[in-house]
């Protein structure tokens, strides 16, 4: 699992269904949703889930 940091709940969250994604710039990141609030949330360079 990887973490990531919400802003709604101000504390660090598992990411719940992660997803690899490449960004415009063409870095990678990991993309998914709050298990708490659902609020997305993104992890920059790490895309191994």
């Amino acid at each position: 699992m990887v973490d990531a940091y919400c802003v709604k709940c101000n504390a660090t969250k598992k990411i719940k269904r992660p997803n690899p994604v490449k960004l415009k710039n063409g870095r990678s990141a990991v993309a998914g949703i709050c298990p708490t609030c659902g609020t997305k949330l993104y992890r920059m360079g790490s895309s191994t889930i």
